[in-house]
Order: C-alpha cells, then structure tokens, then sequence
C-alpha cells in the first residue's frame, strides 16, 4: 500500500515538473488565439479518439483512467473496442510502453505527461488551451531540425507534427505560414479537430469541473437565501430594541 501511494505520489511531482516543458512561453511576436473549448460530449468523445490515436503514442496520461471515459458518455465496450488497442484492462491508467530514456534518445527530451498540461499555461496572454490551440496549428517543415518540424509558439520544439496528415504541411515564407500541401482536412475542419482534441485535455485536466461549478451555483443561491432568512430573523429578534 506504502508502495502504491509513494509511486502515485512520484507521478505527480514528475508532472507538475515535466509538464511544463511543453508549455513554454510563447514569443512575444506570436499572439494566441482563443480556443473554442466544449465540453459537449460528442466534442470530448472525437478529442478522445484524437488524442488516442495521435497523442498516447509517446504522451502518457497517466493520471486518467480508461473508465473515466464513462463520464463524457461512452460505454466500456465502446472504451474498449475503439480507444484500446494494447491489451489494456478499461480500469487501466492511460500510459504507454515507450521508456523515458528512449524518448530523450529520439526526440532530445522526454514527451510530458499530458493529463494537466492544459492547466499549466495560464498567464495574461491567454489560457493553457488558447497555447495548445495556437501551438497545435502553428507547425511548419523545417529541414534543420532533427524531426524536420519547427513551430511558431515553441521554437525548436523536439515534437514532430503528428497531425500534419490531417493539416498538411506548412512552410514558413516571410515569416508567415503558407500551406504548401494539403492534407485530409481543410483549414476550418482541421481548427475544429483541434478545439475537440484542446477540448479533451481541458477536460482530462480537471473531469469534475463541470460538476464542481454546478454545486458552486447552488451552494451561492444558498447563500443567498440564507443570508435574507438570517437578516429577517435578526430583525423579528431585535424589533423591540430598535
């Protein structure tokens, strides 16, 4: 039990330590855009099937588990039939087999964990999903990087662009970002795929959000009545004094 509570406790330091590696300022020349988050389920079940397939091959999300999956409206057979392909039980953590040491060899440094990566970007220029909207459409070819990618928001980022099959592939000209081929989506389908998959990791970063801010109505409307009730009372005590 020691054992499993030290090792849950060790994967939070390394996120609240690692994860912001991703999130890097962004150069003051590059203003983010403003991501249009949902937390509509169909929007969250398509950013969950983006993010499986394109993210959780060298990102962990190791603080999510399959199951919790239930919560944006799929079932467990839909879990496991479209969103598992490893042999993973559907009460697993959301991790990968890719070693660390491995990762820093290929790509320069370890890909973080994801599961708070959209909160750990809040600043006065824009929120952690406003960075991953910006830095997700900002990759362009660059041949002297190692992985032949660069981006806007990241400079020398050791990411390569894992959405360019759906986005295509940009070059950067003038300092602009001109779309040099094509890829499967148009530049309006390819923003929306990104605001679902900005989406998810909004969600994966804090799934009770929704529910806390809905008690925290309540418990104001509470407040408020109580207060009225509190200040008629006091009045029917004090009436003779007063």
């Amino acid at each position: 039990m020691r054992l499993r509570m030290f090792k849950t406790l060790k994967r939070l330091m390394l996120a609240v330590i690692v994860a912001p590696a991703l999130a890097v300022a962004a150069p003051a020349s590059v203003d983010l855009d403003r991501a249009p988050v949902s937390m509509d389920p169909a929007t969250l079940q398509h950013g969950a099937k983006l993010f499986v397939n394109y993210c959780l091959n060298c990102h962990s999300a190791s603080f999510v588990r399959y199951n919790k999956l239930t919560e944006i409206g799929l079932t467990e057979d839909q879990i496991r039939d479209n969103l598992m392909f490893a042999g993973e039980r559907v009460g697993d953590l959301m991790t990968i087999a890719m070693r660390p040491k491995e990762s820093k060899e290929w790509f320069g440094a370890t890909p973080p964990d994801l599961s708070l990566v959209a909160r750990q970007r809040n600043s006065g220029d824009g929120s952690g999903a406003d960075w991953l909207y910006t830095y997700l459409r900002q990759f362009y070819r660059d041949p002297n990087r190692p992985t032949g990618w660069n981006n806007l928001v990241f400079e020398n980022v050791g990411m390569p662009h894992v959405l360019w099959e759906l986005q295509g592939e940009q070059v950067l000209t003038d300092g602009k970002l001109v779309l040099d081929k094509p890829g499967r989506m148009d530049a309006a389908e390819y923003d929306r795929a990104v605001a679902d998959l900005v989406s998810f990791m909004v969600w994966m970063g804090e799934p009770g959000a929704e529910k806390r801010e809905t008690i925290g109505v309540f418990v104001l409307i509470f407040l408020v009545v109580f207060t009225g009730i509190a200040y008629a009372l006091k009045k029917n005590y004090w009436k003779d004094i007063h």
